[in-house]
Order: C-alpha cells, then sequence, then structure tokens
C-alpha cells in the first residue's frame, strides 16, 4: 500500500476519488479534451446560475435583468437541460465499446451525409423562431405551415436521426475520437431544443394533445424520444430502453388487450404532441433532475475535487476497521456516507467498493459476501437521509409533501436497515473467527478527529435544510463550503481544481439526466394512457379480499419495475403505477410513497436482476447470481421495513414521541433478533435450525409494532438468552 496524502496513513483510499472510465466512453486528448472539458463545465455552471438566479428572486422578490439566463423559464429549462445531457453524451459515449484504430470507417461518408439533413432541420427550426418573432401566426391547421413542419424540419430530422443511431450501431468508434455519426446525433438534439423552444414559446403549448397542435411538436417529440432512449442505452443499458420501448408500444396496442389493461386507441401524433411536455419527458422526473439532482451532482463532484470523499472513507476506517471484519463495517458507514450524495446503487458500489471489497477478503471474508455487504451498503445509501440518492427530491417533486418531512421520516427506516446489515456482518466475522485490521494499517483516529472540519459541508446542508432554506440555496452553500475546507488541507482548490469540479459535473450528470428523461417517457405513457389508475382498481379489487396479499402484490410491482434501473427512475416509475393504487386503499401518501421507494431501492440487490450485487461481483471475482442472492440476505431488513410502515406509522415520525421511541427501539431489537435468526448466530455460538426459527419469529414479533407482540417478542428473546447463558459455551472467536 501507499502513503495517503490526506491522512498521512497507510491507507490507500484514492481509489474513492478517482474518474472511472466505462468501456465506451472516450478518452480525449489535446485541444479536443480541452473543448470537451470547456463544454461540460459550462454545462454544470449554466445549471448552478439558472438555479441560484431562481433562488436569489425567490430569496428577494427581485429579478437580474443584466443576465439573460436570469430568470429562464422552467420549460426551456428543462428542454436545454435534457439537450445539453444529449450532446454531452453523443460525443463521450459511444454507441458500442471502443476500437483502437477506428477512426475512419466506410459509413463515415454516410454519416457526414446525414449531418446536411441534420442541419437543415436546425436552420428550419431558427427561421421558424425568425417567423414567429416577425408575427407569423402558428398554429396547427395551416396547411402552409403543416406543409412546412413536416417536409423542412420533421422529415429531415427524423432521417437524420435514424441514420445516427444505426450507423452508431454499425460503426467501431475509437476511443480518442468523435464519430460523424455522434455529431449527427448531437446537431439533431439541438434541432429538437429548437423547435420546441420556439414553439412552446407561443400558445401552441396550450394545444398539445389537440388537433390544434402543430405537427412539428409531435415529430420533434419522436426525434427527441429516440435520442433519449439511444443515450439511455449507452450510458445505463438496455433495462430501461426495453421497458420504455414495451410502454410506447402498449400505447398504440392497448386498444386491443383485454381486461385493465385495455386503454383507448391514441392516435401517435396526439400522443408524442403531449409526451414532450411536463405530462412526460419535461415532467416530474426531469424537473427534479434539473434542479435537485444535477445541484448535488455538483455538490458530490466538489466533495471529490476537494478530497473531502476521500476522508470519509478514512473516518470510517479509523473508526471501524479494529472491530471484526473491519473493513465490511467500513463498507457499511462509507457507502452509507457517499451513497446517499452519489444517486446510484451500482456507482457507489464501484466507487467505494474498488477499495472495500479487496480488504473485507483479505481479512477473511468470502468472495461473494464481500461483494455482497458492499452492494447492500450501497444500496442503503439511497435511503439515508437527508440527501437519499435525490429520491426525497422526487418524493417531495410527486406528493407536494415538504422535503424536509420527508428527510425526518426517513431517519428510522435508514438506522433500522444499517443496524441489520451491521449485524449481519458481525455475526459472519463472530461466525468465521476473523479479526480486525491491524493498527498499522488504519489511520489514526485521533488525526482523523482533529480534521473533522471536513464534515462541515455536510452539516451545512443539513443545518441550512433544516434552517428553512431552500434545497437550492442549502446545496450552493454546501458546495462553497467544500471549496473552502479544502483550504485546511493539501489540497487547497483554486481557479483550476474548480474548473475541474464543474468539468466533473457536467460528465458525472450523464447518466442520471438521460435515465429521467427515459422514465418520463414512461411517466407520460402512464399518464396519458390511464393504466395507473386501471392498476389501482386491480389493487382496490385484490384488497378486498386480504390486504397483505395486495401490499405484497405491490411489493412485486415495484420490484420488478425497478429491476435493472437506476433507483431514481425505479422510483419515478414505481411511484406512478403502484403508489395511486395504495393511496386507494386508505394508505397514507408518505407511508405509500416510502413503501414503493424503498422496494424500488432494494431492486438492486434483489435476484435475478441486481445491478448493484453484479457491479459487485465484477470486483470481487465471485459468481453475480451468489452474490446477489448473499445481498439479497444481508440486506433482507429492507423488505421487512416497509411492511413495518404500513403497521406502525411511528417508524416514519407519526404520532407522540413515547410511540416513536418505543417503535424505534423494538424494531431495532427486532432486527437485531432477525439478524441473528438469518445468520445462525446466538449469544456467542452457533445456532442450530430450531433456534434460528425461534429467533425469527422473536423478530417478526418485535417488528410487527403492538405491544402485545413486543412483548411477546421480548420474553422468547430473554427466554432464549439466558438459556444459552445456562448452556457451557465454547469461546467467542478472538475479534
Amino acid at each position: 500500500m501507499t502513503s495517503d496524502p490526506n491522512t498521512d496513513t497507510t491507507l490507500d483510499t484514492k481509489a474513492v476519488d478517482e474518474e472511472l472510465v466505462e468501456e465506451n466512453r472516450s478518452v480525449f486528448a489535446g485541444h479536443l479534451r480541452l473543448v470537451i472539458a470547456i463544454v461540460a463545465g459550462l454545462y454544470a455552471v449554466f445549471h448552478m446560475a439558472v438555479l441560484n438566479g431562481w433562488s436569489i428572486r425567490e430569496w428577494t422578490g427581485v429579478d437580474i435583468p443584466s443576465l439573460p439566463v436570469f430568470p429562464m423559464e422552467t420549460w426551456n429549462f428543462r428542454i436545454v437541460h435534457i439537450a445539453g445531457a444529449l450532446i454531452l453524451g453523443f460525443l463521450l459515449y459511444g454507441a458500442r465499446p471502443f476500437r483502437q484504430g477506428q477512426r475512419r470507417h466506410p459509413l463515415d461518408w454516410l454519416a457526414w451525409a446525414a449531418m446536411l439533413p441534420a442541419v437543415f432541420a436546425w436552420i428550419t427550426a431558427l427561421r421558424f423562431a425568425s417567423d414567429i418573432s416577425g408575427g407569423v401566426l402558428w398554429n396547427g391547421v395551416d396547411p402552409g405551415i403543416r406543409s412546412a413542419e413536416i417536409w423542412q424540419f420533421g422529415a429531415p430530422l427524423l432521417v437524420a436521426t435514424a441514420i445516427g443511431i444505426l450507423i452508431g450501431w454499425l460503426r467501431p468508434r475509437d476511443r480518442g475520437a468523435i464519430a460523424p455519426a455522434d455529431l449527427v446525433l448531437s446537431v439533431c438534439a439541438i434541432a429538437v431544443a429548437t423547435y420546441l423552444m420556439t414553439i412552446y414559446g407561443t400558445l401552441m403549448r396550450n394545444a398539445t394533445g389537440t388537433p390544434f397542435a402543430p405537427i412539428g411538436i409531435s415529430l420533434a417529440a419522436v426525434a427527441g424520444t429516440a435520442l433519449i432512449m439511444e443515450l439511455t442505452r449507452r450510458v445505463a443499458g438496455l433495462a430501461l430502453v426495453i421497458i420504455a420501448g414495451i410502454f410506447l408500444i402498449y400505447v398504440f396496442v392497448g386498444d386491443m388487450l383485454p381486461g385493465f389493461l385495455n386503454a383507448p386507441n391514441i392516435e401517435w401524433a396526439r400522443f408524442f404532441s403531449q409526451v414532450y411536455t411536463d405530462a412526460g419527458i419535461l415532467g416530474p422526473t426531469t424537473a427534479v433532475s434539473s434542479t435537485y439532482i444535477i445541484l448535488f451532482i455538483i455538490f458530490a463532484a466538489f466533495l471529490q475535487a476537494s478530497h473531502v470523499g476521500e476522508y470519509f472513507v478514512n473516518f470510517a476506517f479509523a473508526a471501524a476497521g479494529r472491530a471484526r471484519g473491519g473493513p465490511a463495517k467500513v463498507a457499511i458507514f462509507a457507502s452509507g456516507l457517499m451513497g446517499m450524495i452519489n444517486g446510484t446503487s451500482a456507482g457507489n458500489v464501484v466507487a467505494t467498493g474498488s477499495l472495500t471489497i479487496p480488504l473485507m477478503k483479505r481479512v477473511g471474508y468470502r468472495p461473494k459476501t464481500a461483494g455482497a455487504v458492499e452492494a447492500a451498503a450501497s444500496t442503503g445509501g439511497q435511503i439515508m437521509p437527508p440527501i437519499m440518492g435525490a429520491g426525497a427530491f422526487i418524493m417531495a417533486e410527486i406528493t407536494g409533501i415538504p422535503y424536509t418531512d420527508i428527510a425526518i421520516a426517513a431517519i428510522i427506516p435508514a438506522v433500522l436497515y444499517f443496524v441489520s446489515v451491521y449485524f449481519m456482518v458481525d455475526f459472519e466475522a463472530a461466525k468465521l473467527g476473523m479479526r480486525g485490521m491491524r493498527e498499522d494499517e488504519l489511520p489514526k483516529l485521533g488525526e482523523m478527529a482533529r480534521k473533522a472540519f471536513l464534515f462541515l459541508p455536510i452539516l451545512i446542508l443539513i443545518g441550512a435544510l433544516f434552517m428553512g432554506y431552500s434545497v437550492i440555496r442549502a446545496g450552493t452553500l454546501a458546495t462553497a463550503a467544500a471549496a473552502v475546507v479544502s483550504w485546511l488541507t493539501p489540497f487547497r482548490m483554486g481557479p483550476r481544481a474548480i474548473a475541474k469540479a464543474f468539468e466533473l459535473a457536467g460528465t458525472m450528470s450523464i447518466q442520471i439526466i438521460a435515465v429521467c428523461a427515459c422514465a418520463g417517457i414512461i411517466v407520460g405513457v402512464i399518464s396519458l394512457t390511464g393504466v395507473g389508475a386501471r392498476f389501482s382498481s386491480v389493487l382496490l379489487s385484490i384488497a378486498d379480499a386480504n390486504q397483505l396479499l395486495a401490499l405484497f402484490f405491490a411489493m412485486c410491482i415495484a420490484i420488478l419495475l425497478g429491476m435493472g434501473m437506476p433507483t431514481t427512475a425505479a422510483y419515478a416509475v414505481a411511484a406512478s403505477v403502484v403508489a395511486p393504487g395504495l393511496v386507494q386503499l386508505g394508505i397514507p401518501a408518505l407511508t405509500a410513497h416510502f413503501f414503493v421507494f424503498y422496494f424500488a431501492v432494494v431492486s438492486a440487490i434483489t435476484p435475478p436482476v441486481a445491478l448493484a450485487s453484479y457491479a459487485a461481483a465484477g470486483i470481487s471475482g465471485a459468481n453475480p447470481m451468489a452474490t446477489s442472492v448473499t445481498s439479497f440476505k444481508v440486506g433482507i431488513a429492507a423488505f421487512i421495513v416497509p411492511f413495518m410502515f404500513f403497521y406502525h406509522s411511528a417508524i416514519l415520525m407519526d404520532g407522540t414521541w413515547l410511540q416513536i421511541v418505543q417503535a424505534a427501539v423494538t424494531a431495532i431489537l427486532g432486527v437485531f433478533l432477525l439478524s441473528s435468526g438469518v445468520q445462525g448466530w446466538w449469544a456467542g455460538r452457533a445456532a442450530g435450525l430450531v433456534l434460528r426459527a425461534i429467533l425469527l419469529t422473536a423478530a417478526l414479533c418485535m417488528i410487527a409494532g403492538s405491544l402485545l407482540t413486543d412483548l411477546i417478542g421480548a420474553a422468547i428473546a430473554a427466554a432464549l438468552f439466558f438459556w444459552a447463558r445456562m448452556r457451557p459455551t465454547a469461546p467467542e472467536p478472538a475479534q
């Protein structure tokens, strides 16, 4: 191991703050590298400027007319937000893994030919803007306007988009160059944004979904939808794209399906004229990605550039590394802390797991267990307040419940999850007779304590939020604090480091923006076809027979919808399909959405499609399916806690202080017994099948929430403890 200059210890945690390069991600050099860096940095700065322009206007009531982006109209901002991600994404991510020596290809001539209709469509959109500003009355029924939109804008745009996507699939790309087809797609993204901003700036925004909507809106939306799905495929894989494709097909075949799936026949132009509005792509998912998510990505980039993230991991090692199975416990703390900011379970696994998984294997954990612990801990970061991987902000956007209420309600469930994972790894370490890490392998806790000021950005963020500051204002203050505290470390952030942080934020944001926009397509289908309401009626009919069965059915659907998808998209889709049905059952909106959110999150560790587990298996070298099964076991509490919301609302801080304390204490004891029963370890010795069954029974009694079941569970646990103490036991393995 090499020396870490931030902590002066033998532990190397630099991997936590290193930017990872995917197999289809470009690595540019020279002037091209500089140009892309400037574009990415300006993209992030643009968001920070607009968001704080809104924040200043909200705070003071004063506009800032001297800067053109202040104030920026909401729909235009979201359109630019998506277009910028599309442009950066196509320039940075290839349609397939790279090959060396592919700077030229026979298909490039066709791509350059497709550039002509792409540029023509863009110029036409600019001409439309000039005509409208000159007083031309734009509408969807004028034959001349309709013809111009079809043949001068829509047809060239769709041809260029189709050719660009197809050539991207067929043509291998060199890692250090930009393929002409990807330039074509970038120009198509600009043309779509230019047209929509032009037309939505007129009264035509109110005509979407009616015969008066200009046909160009539908054509631009078709191209924009294809671009979003292609970029999502490049940065997040096929899972979400396939689901979005199924929903799009459903729009046009729903009238032929039986039962609750039957939907009215929707003409393609009407549907697509609405899908690129706030009823779909520009709706709640993009609203959150363009504000809170991008803001916290910038915050995370500043933490990374200032090496504060490195400190978090070092602090976790200093605090927990000496305990038995120390690296596993470090993974719980470090991954939980980093994961709430990171926003993706799999991304957090790769970032922190590259350090913790090899160390877990070194102290004795089997590869599949090491990967599973990291996957479970990283997934738990998505339910850790106050940021919750941006989930809290999406929930606030969808439900209208204040963000602070959501963050407070998440405290006890998050504690239960991480306490359960902690006991799981502790009992596993006890069974295997593991030791902790040696003192000379760890950072010095005293040194870490002296640098506790590096926690200031997180503390400022939490404090500002609960003092009533807007999320934008609080996030901006925390970002500035990350730069300021770096001045007290060897990694002082100057102008160059700040520019690097903005560049990093711009590139980090591409995946989550594409995913949120693609999820918006699904949300649009659900809202425009009414399938969500029909699904709610199915839940109601099931609940008439058995309410618990209805909850179980809702759990399965939420997990199924979330499989293979990043957390943000998984929750957005599940919230549109499942949560309304739960609310109609009489479940409070906060409880219903937390129920759905938890299962959307844990889909990342649920076999057979467990993204976080598969990412961890790639690092640990274990079998991916075995790792996902083990991570399911380690995170088992997350599959039980949501049912506790339903039966005992005090878990979500809804009740008197006495009820809340009772619920928290008994639930913690319950997950302790659950972990003991699952792992087969009780009172310092291995537990047989009968004892494990009794422990699980006691756990369920404690988790149920009523006073009677709590007393029964406590009595069983006490009896088992005294019984174990009365029997001769083998000495517990040394730590």
